[in-house]
C-alpha cells in the first residue's frame, strides 16, 4: 500500500508521457533500462493500481459526499519513513524524468502547436495536464488535473459499460456530459452507442457492398483526395485513410441508390474513422445519421431537407438579430451563401476538429438543433463587423475571420450556443410554410411549363401559317408571272394574227383578181381559139402560173386553218389564264382581307325594313285619323241638323203624337247615334293601339340597337380582358426570367466559391510538398554531417579529444535533426511548427 500510495503520482506522469511516445527517452533519463522488463512492469502495474485507487476514491467521494478524500500527497508523507532507501532512490529519478520530459521545449512546442486538424485531443489534454514549470509549487496542480481526467474517463467507462441504464435512466445527465465533451479515446465507441449504430445490422451487409462495383467510384476518388488534405491520416495517395474513406463512401452509395454520394457526406465519413473507427462501423454510424438525423433528405439530389433548413435559419436570424437580417436583405447577401457547408458537413470544413467533434458529440445526442445553435452563435459574435461590411467583405469574413473567432474560445462558442433558445412550434411552423411555399413553385412551375407548351404550339402554328401564306405568295406571284408570260405570248400571237389576216386578205384578194383574170382570159382564149394560135403558149404559161398561184392559194388555206386551230387553242388557254387569275384574285382578297361580320348588314336591313314598316304604319295611322276626322266631323254636322229639325214646332194632335209614335222614332234615333259614337270611339281606341304599336315597336328596336351595342362593348371588354391577360403573362414570363438570372448569379458565385477553395487546397498541397522537401534536406545534411563525422573519427583515432568533441557534435546534430525513430512518418506532431 505504502508503494502504491508513492508511485501513482510519478507513474502517472510516467505513463501519459508513454502515450506520447517518449518511453526511452524516459527510460534513458531514469537510467532503467538496467533493470530490465520487471522494473517496467512493476511501473504498468503501480499505475493501474493508481487508476483503481482513483476510481474508488471518486466512488466514495460520490457515495459520501461530506467527508473529504485524502490526497496522495498527504499518504505519501505519511509513510516515507516505511519506504527502504533503494525504493527512494528510484522515485526520485522518476520524478526528475517527469520534470525532464515536461521542461523539454521541442516537446511543449509541438504538443501546444495551433495546428487543430493535426493534433489530437488527448495531446491537448495532456498539454493542459503537464503545464510548463518543473518545480514543486505546480506538482500538485498538475496531480489534481490528472486526478480529474482519470475521474472523468472512469466516468465515461462506467456509463459505456452500462449504456442501457444510464442512457434510460439518467439521460438529461448524460447529455450533460457530452456537452461538456467526450473523451477522444471514448468517443468511437460513444457515438456509436448514441447513433444506435453498436448494434446495427448493416455491418453485416458492408463486406457484400465492398465487393460489389458502384456507378459513383470515379467521383468518389476524385473527391477523396480534397477530403482532409493536410490531415496525415488522408494525405498519402491510396493509402490506409483514402482507402477506408472510399470504402465506406462507395458502400452506402450502393446501400442507398436514391442518395448515391454526395460531396459533403466524405468530411463526415473522414471524421469517423479519425476516431479509430473500422469501416463496418464507421457505415453503420453513417447510415445511422442519414436515417435518424434528417441527413438523409439532406443529401438527395433535390436537396430539399437543406432548403428547409436554410429558411429555418433566416427566420431565426430574423427573430433573434433584425439588424443583421436587414443588413443581409440589403446586400443581396442569402443564406445559402454562408450556412450550406455548416449543414453538409456539420462545420468540419469551417471549424477546427476539436471544436467540430464537440459540436458533432452535441448533435448524436441533441440533433440538428444544435446545428441552428451554434450558427447563431457564430452570427452573434460577428455580428458588430458583419453589419459594416459588403458582400464581399462578408464572404471573406466568413470563411476566414469568424472560424478563428470562434476558435479563440471554445466554451464560450458553446456556452453562448446553449443559451440559444429555438422554439420546436416554431421550427414546424416554418418547415411548413416551407413546404407550402415549395408547393406553390412547383405549381407555378408546372402552369409556366404548360403556358411554354402552348406557346411553343402557337408559334408551330404561327410558323405553319406563316409558310402557307408564304407559299400562296409565292403561287401568286408565280400566276401573276406567268399571267405576265401569258399576256405578252398572248399580244405576239394576236400580232401574227392580225399579220394572217392581212395577209389572208391580200391572198384572197389576189385570188379574186386571178379569177377575174381567169374569166377573162378563157373568154378571150374561147374567142380567138382558132384566130390566135399564135398565143397559144402563152395562155399555157399563164395556166401553169394561175395553177401555180391556186397551190399556193391552197397552201395559204391550208395555213390559215392552222392558225385558226391555234388562235382557237389560244383563245381558250386564255380563257383558262384568266378563270385561273380570277381564282387567284378572289383566293388574295380572301387572303388579304378577313371576313366581316355579317351581324352589322344584317341588322341595317332590319333596322331599314323596321323604318319602312314604321313610314308604313305612319301613312295607315295618318290616313285613319285623318277618315275618323271626317267621319266624325259629318257626325256633328248631322247631330247638328238633327237638333234643329228638332227644334222646330210641330202640332201635338198628330195621330203619331197620340200613339206616341214620334216618341219611339226619337229612341230609335238616339240608339242609333249612340252606336254610331261608340264606333267612331272604337275607331279612336284602334288608331290609339296601332298607335301603341307602333310606340312598341320604335322601343323593341332600341331595345335591340341596346342590345348590339352591349354586345359589342362586351366584345370589346372581352378583348380588353384578353390583352390584360397577355400583358400579365408576359409580366409572369420576365419575372421567370429575372429568377433564373438569380440563380445563374446564385451558381456563379457558387462556382467562384470552389474555385477559391480548390486554390487554397493547391497553395495547402504546394505548402506540403515543400514542407516534404525541406525535412528531406535536412535529413540529407544529417546522413551528411554524420559521415563526414565519422570519417573523422576514423582518420583521428589515436586522438581521445577530438573523438570526445566530435562525438559531442554529432549528439548535438541528433539533437537538432529528427532521428529515425523520431521521423515525420512516425511522430508527425513533432514537426508541425517546422
Amino acid at each position: 500500500m505504502v508503494l502504491r500510495g508513492l508511485l501513482a503520482p510519478a507513474a502517472a506522469r510516467w505513463t501519459r508521457n508513454k502515450s506520447r511516445g517518449q518511453e526511452k527517452q524516459a527510460a534513458g533519463q531514469l537510467g532503467l533500462s538496467r533493470y530490465g522488463p520487471q522494473v517496467m512492469s512493476v511501473l504498468c502495474l503501480c499505475t493501474t493500481v493508481h487508476q483503481t485507487g482513483h476510481q474508488n476514491n471518486n466512488q466514495a467521494s460520490k457515495i459520501l459526499p461530506n467527508t473529504s478524500p485524502i490526497s496522495s500527497e498527504e499518504e505519501s508523507i505519511n509513510s516515507l519513513q516505511e519506504i527502504p532507501t533503494d525504493e527512494l532512490a528510484l522515485l526520485a529519478k522518476l520524478e526528475e524524468a517527469n520534470r525532464l520530459i515536461e521542461s523539454d521545449a521541442k516537446s511543449l512546442n509541438s504538443l501546444q502547436s495551433n495546428h487543430s486538424r493535426k493534433g489530437s485531443d488527448t495531446s491537448q489534454v495532456s498539454v493542459a495536464s503537464g503545464g510548463s514549470g518543473g518545480n514543486g509549487d505546480a506538482a500538485p496542480r498538475r496531480h489534481n488535473s490528472a486526478d480529474g481526467e482519470e475521474n472523468t474517463w472512469t466516468l465515461w467507462g462506467h456509463i459505456v459499460a452500462d449504456w442501457d441504464y444510464h442512457w434510460k435512466k439518467r439521460k438529461e445527465f448524460v447529455k450533460e456530459l457530452v456537452r461538456q465533451g467526450i473523451p477522444h479515446h471514448f468517443r468511437g465507441i460513444v457515438w456509436q452507442l448514441l447513433s444506435g449504430a453498436h448494434d446495427s445490422p448493416v455491418k453485416k451487409q458492408f463486406a457484400e457492398y465492398i465487393k460489389a462495383t458502384s456507378a459513383c467510384e470515379r467521383i468518389i476518388r476524385r473527391d477523396i483526395a480534397r477530403t482532409y488534405p493536410e490531415h496525415d491520416f488522408f494525405k498519402e495517395k491510396d493509402g490506409l485513410g483514402q482507402e477506408s474513406l472510399f470504402n465506406v463512401m462507395k458502400a452506402y452509395s450502393l446501400h442507398d441508390r436514391e442518395v448515391g454520394y454526395c460531396q459533403g457526406s466524405g468530411f463526415i465519413v473522414g471524421l469517423l474513422l479519425m476516431q479509430q473507427m473500422p469501416e463496418e462501423e464507421a457505415f453503420a454510424v453513417l447510415v445511422a445519421l442519414m436515417q435518424e438525423y434528417r441527413l438523409r433528405d439532406m443529401f438527395k439530389p433535390s436537396m430539399a431537407e437543406l432548403g428547409v433548413c436554410m429558411y429555418q435559419l433566416e427566420h431565426l436570424v430574423a427573430d433573434t438579430h433584425p439588424e443583421l437580417h436587414a443588413h443581409f436583405a440589403a446586400q443581396g447577401f442569402h443564406t445559402s451563401m454562408y450556412a450550406s457547408s455548416w449543414f453538409l458537413t456539420l462545420f468540419t470544413t469551417t471549424l477546427s476538429l476539436s471544436l467540430a467533434c464537440r459540436i458533432f458529440d452535441v448533435f448524436l445526442s441533441e440533433g440538428m438543433e444544435i446545428i441552428f445553435k451554434v450558427a447563431l452563435a457564430m452570427l452573434h459574435l460577428g455580428k458588430e463587423d458583419l453589419l459594416s461590411l459588403d458582400m464581399e467583405g462578408m464572404l471573406k469574413f466568413f470563411q476566414k475571420q469568424l472560424p478563428g473567432r470562434a476558435e479563440k474560445d471554445p466554451d464560450g462558442l458553446m456556452n453562448l450556443a446553449y443559451s440559444m433558445k429555438i422554439n420546436p412550434k416554431r421550427m414546424k411552423k416554418l418547415e411548413k410554410d416551407y413546404t407550402v411555399l415549395k408547393m406553390k413553385e412547383q405549381e407555378e412551375m408546372i402552369e409556366l411549363r404548360r403556358l411554354r407548351a402552348e406557346n411553343r404550339l402557337l408559334r408551330q402554328r404561327t410558323e405553319l401559317l406563316e409558310a402557307e401564306s408564304a407559299e400562296l405568295a409565292d403561287r401568286l406571284v408565280r400566276g401573276q408571272v406567268s399571267r405576265a408570260e401569258e399576256e405578252e405570248t398572248a399580244f405576239v400571237v394576236q400580232r401574227e394574227l392580225a399579220a394572217l389576216r392581212h395577209t389572208h386578205l391580200e391572198t384572197s384578194h389576189q385570188l379574186e383578181q386571178a379569177h377575174e383574170e381567169l374569166r377573162s382570159l378563157s373568154l378571150l382564149l374561147e374567142e380567138n381559139v382558132t384566130s390566135k394560135q399564135s398565143s397559144l403558149d402563152e395562155i399555157l404559161l399563164k395556166q401553169e402560173a394561175l395553177s401555180q398561184k391556186e397551190e399556193m392559194i391552197q397552201c395559204l388555206q391550208e395555213e390559215l386553218v392552222k392558225v385558226r386551230l391555234y388562235e382557237a387553242e389560244n383563245e381558250a388557254t386564255i380563257r383558262e389564264l384568266r378563270s385561273r387569275i380570277q381564282e387567284l384574285e378572289e383566293d388574295k382578297k380572301t387572303l388579304r382581307e378577313t371576313t366581316p361580320d355579317n351581324s352589322v348588314a344584317h341588322l341595317q336591313e332590319e333596322l331599314i325594313a323596321v323604318k319602312l314598316r314604321e313610314a308604313e304604319a305612319n301613312l295607315s295611322l295618318k290616313d285613319l285619323r285623318q277618315r275618323v276626322m271626317e267621319l266624325s266631323s259629318a257626325w256633328q254636322r248631322h247631330l247638328q241638323e238633327h237638333r234643329s229639325a228638332q227644334t222646330q214646332p210641330a202640332s201635338d194632335s198628330t195621330p203619331k203624337k197620340l200613339l206616341f209614335w214620334e216618341n219611339r222614332g226619337h229612341e230609335v234615333q238616339k240608339y242609333e247615334e249612340d252606336l254610331m259614337t261608340t264606333r267612331i270611339r272604337e275607331m279612336e281606341a284602334l288608331t290609339e293601339v296601332k298607335e301603341l304599336r307602333l310606340k312598341v315597336m320604335e322601343l323593341e328596336t332600341q331595345v335591340q340597337v341596346a342590345t348590339n351595342q352591349l354586345r359589342r362593348q362586351d366584345e370589346g371588354g372581352k378583348f380588353i380582358k384578353d390583352e390584360l391577360e397577355a400583358a400579365l403573362a408576359r409580366e409572369k414570363e420576365l419575372t421567370t426570367k429575372l429568377r433564373e438570372q438569380q440563380h445563374k448569379y446564385s451558381d456563379l458565385e457558387s462556382k467562384m466559391k470552389d474555385e477559391a477553395m480548390m486554390a487554397r487546397i493547391r497553395d495547402a498541397e504546394h505548402a506540403q510538398q515543400v514542407a516534404e522537401l525541406t525535412q528531406k534536406i535536412s535529413l540529407l545534411e544529417l546522413k551528411n554531417e554524420e559521415m563526414h563525422a565519422e570519417g573523422e573519427l576514423r582518420n583521428n583515432l589515436d586522438d581521445s579529444e577530438r573523438v570526445r568533441e566530435l562525438q559531442d557534435k554529432v549528439a548535438e546534430l541528433k539533437a537538432e535533426f529528427p532521428t529515425p525513430i523520431t521521423s515525420p512518418e512516425t511522430e508527425p506532431w513533432r514537426w508541425l511548427e517546422s
